[in-house]
């Protein structure tokens, strides 16, 4: 049996494209595989600034293995709905601009709807996002009452403090008011998330109704998490990351 024939045993993949009330937009969508037990539980995986590329699908990939519907929404669909590459950021910043809080919930509410047609409710729908997706999951988080909200570096760029992201307040504020149980996940040697500003956020987001946690991984920097880009992976804080990551997941969307 060959690599593709083993990845279909444990799960199969394709893009699908969901109606919202600003026109199309695809959803890369991974199922787990042969199995008498319909996936009782959901990932929304939210893309990087680079689109819903093959490291977005890589990871909803991983978690249709684990047994949950994985989905990936293309959020840059009002704008061209690109696949940027990693060698210039720059290209991601006229379609991050472009996000807007009632176009995330547009979409949301059209990713949310798909997965309902599973019979999954959304107490058992969990949400992770990296870098500009983590700062799309305390958005969400906010707005929404999920099973789980996972931020891998979100908030950069002053995003945590001053920016008013997607036309919302600074996230700090936002965290205030979390709906949807929240981990976040940073390195001390981001360069676009200062220390000080990660401490604000735990302090701001522990005075939300739920649980929520931050964990700081004093070698790693921005994007430690992501094995698609070597220059940026920190090996011994990713698999941690990942670890508690599934451990959230598995407790709040499993029990």
């Amino acid at each position: 049996m060959n690599d593709s024939q083993n990845l279909e045993m444990k799960m199969h993949a394709a893009t699908e494209t969901l109606s919202t009330q600003d026109g199309p937009m695809k959803l890369y969508e991974a199922v787990p595989g042969a199995s008498a037990v319909a996936p009782r539980s959901a990932v929304i995986v939210i893309q990087e600034g680079f689109g819903v590329d093959p490291y977005i699908q890589s990871l909803a990939h991983r978690y249709a293995e684990a047994g949950h519907l994985a989905v990936a929404p293309h959020l840059f669909h009002r704008t061209g709905d690109p696949e940027l590459g990693y060698d210039d950021p720059t290209l991601a910043f006229p379609h991050i601009r472009a996000l807007t809080q009632e176009g995330l919930l547009t979409d949301a509410a059209a990713t949310l709807g798909h997965i309902e047609q599973s019979g999954i409710p959304a107490s058992r729908v969990g949400v992770i996002g990296f870098s500009m997706g983590g700062s799309v999951v305390m958005a969400l988080s906010a707005a929404l009452a999920l099973g789980a909200g996972v931020s891998f570096c979100g908030g950069g760029g002053g995003g945590l403090t001053q920016a008013r992201l997607f036309g919302l307040p600074p996230l700090i504020e936002v965290a205030k008011g979390f709906r949807t149980p929240w981990l976040g996940h940073f390195g001390d040697l981001d360069e676009y998330i200062p220390i000080a500003e990660v401490e604000q956020l735990r302090a701001a987001a522990a005075l939300s109704p739920v649980d929520t946690e931050v964990v700081r991984y004093a070698e790693a920097g921005h994007d430690f998490y992501c094995d698609a880009r070597p220059q940026h992976l920190h090996e011994k804080s990713a698999v941690e990351a990942w670890r508690l990551t599934d451990e959230f997941l598995d407790h709040r969307l499993r029990n």
